[in-house]
């Protein structure tokens, strides 16, 4: 992305992270909004074609972080057709929710809710009673399924959910791993597979 618009690719990378916050509340309507702002501050010249090169490849980032983890679909295909209500909450920039139909969450997930939507992120306990409200469910009778980012775990407990873990790459080192994941004494499984087993049980 810093090379389309011919910036300084460390500024370039400060900035971007510096602003993620304002990206997953919605501070920014678009990820081209984003870039433009950073031009802005950098007092870039970019052109129209460069931000849109810049965006581009920004969407086809997303896009491949979007693909389904092992056993993903099949396991929430066979949670919807035993008529389980299926949320997602996402702490997210504008990319997610406008390549969400592309993925085969669109057709699985019941209610998502966005954090640059609702201008809201996790722990944030009203993103979670949010999602609840709108799935027609009490958070007592929810599953939270996350792998830790954002204290996403903590944030379901405070408001009754069962959150369990879901852990993630083997070799991921303490260093790396999200605040809740190194820190969580709760239910932990290791494949999505495991949550049929974890909710009828």
């Amino acid at each position: 992305m810093a090379t389309a618009i011919a910036a300084p690719c460390p500024d370039f990378v400060q900035l971007w992270f510096a602003t993620a916050s304002e990206r997953a509340v919605g501070h920014f309507a678009t990820v081209r909004a984003n870039i433009e702002y950073i031009c802005q501050v950098l007092q870039l010249p970019a052109t129209v074609e460069e931000i849109t090169t810049a965006s581009c490849i920004r969407l086809d980032y997303t896009r491949r972080a979007l693909t389904p983890r092992p056993a993903a679909v099949e396991t929430l295909s066979l949670l919807k057709d035993a008529n389980y209500k299926i949320g997602l909450v996402s702490d997210c920039s504008e990319d997610v929710p406008v390549l969400l139909h592309e993925t085969p969450f669109s057709r699985l997930v019941h209610m998502p809710i966005f954090s640059n939507r609702v201008g809201m992120k996790k722990p944030d306990q009203r993103i979670y009673l949010l999602v609840c409200e709108r799935l027609g469910v009490e958070p007592q009778a929810c599953v939270y399924i996350g792998d830790g980012g954002s204290r996403e775990l903590t944030g379901a407990a405070q408001v009754g959910m069962h959150p369990v873990l879901i852990r993630g790459r083997l070799e991921e080192s303490a260093d790396t791993m999200p605040v809740d994941a190194r820190e969580w004494l709760g239910p932990c499984i290791s494949s999505l597979e495991e949550v049929l087993a974890l909710i009828r049980g």
